[in-house]
């Protein structure tokens, strides 16, 4: 399906998402659809994301983030860090809207053309809960700190922390997308931050591993 077949994509979506542990609305299944339809527009222009067909995409970028969807649940202010093609950013903000309302998204990257491609994304989908900035996270100056910062298929752990630390509240966390469960990588994480939790996660449609990290930073006994 290399033409975008909005029908059946609208099938497919509501028949995966039965094996996620909240419901979609006609209205958010719309709204995703708006956003897949745009990424596939975009993205013959702007190589946004190296897959081609929208069904394909559907499984490996929507139904991938929806999956994580409910561990930013208690987030209020969440910063998406090399958002690119606003994955996971975009469907999170969507998701959002009905099941954390009160939660702010905003959406980094230093590629202009990817925060041009984010804000008319924004624009057309009416997500009133989202911020789009250009620029480099290390130099990201925030009046107000994140509560939660993640990031999907960004960078090294390390450097994911090393690079955005300074923008995470105190008592806030990382959450990393991951495919396989990345050890190694943990092993080589800056001192005075620690893994909470590996969470295996089991996406709707899709064959691989995929793993969300939780970073915290470890408090000093006592």
């Amino acid at each position: 399906m290399s033409h975008f077949d909005r029908a059946a994509l609208a099938h497919k979506l509501t028949a995966e998402t039965d094996a996620l542990p909240f419901a979609l609305t006609e209205e958010e299944i719309a709204s995703l659809l708006d956003f897949l339809a745009l990424l596939a527009k975009w993205n013959k222009v702007y190589n946004l994301t190296a897959v081609r067909e929208p069904e394909q995409m559907l499984t490996q970028h929507v139904l991938d983030c929806l999956a994580v969807c409910p561990a930013f649940t208690a987030a209020h202010r969440v910063l998406d860090v090399g958002a690119g093609g606003g994955l996971p950013g975009m469907v999170l903000a969507i998701w959002a809207r009905r099941y954390a309302p009160d939660m702010r998204v905003s959406l980094i990257d230093t590629v202009h053309k990817k925060t041009a491609f984010l804000t008319q994304v924004k624009a057309e989908v009416g997500l009133t809960n989202v911020t789009v900035l250009t620029g480099r996270v290390e130099e990201l100056l925030a009046a107000e700190k994140f509560d939660v910062i993640t990031s999907r298929a960004f960078a090294e752990l390390a450097d994911f922390v090393n690079w955005s630390g300074h923008l995470l509240e105190q008592d806030g966390r990382f959450i990393a997308m991951k495919g396989i469960a990345p050890h190694e990588e943990i092993t080589r994480l800056p001192q005075g931050w620690a893994v909470t939790a590996v969470q295996a996660l089991a996406v709707p449609g899709l064959q691989a591993e995929r793993h969300l990290v939780i970073i915290e930073r470890q408090h000093a006994a006592g």
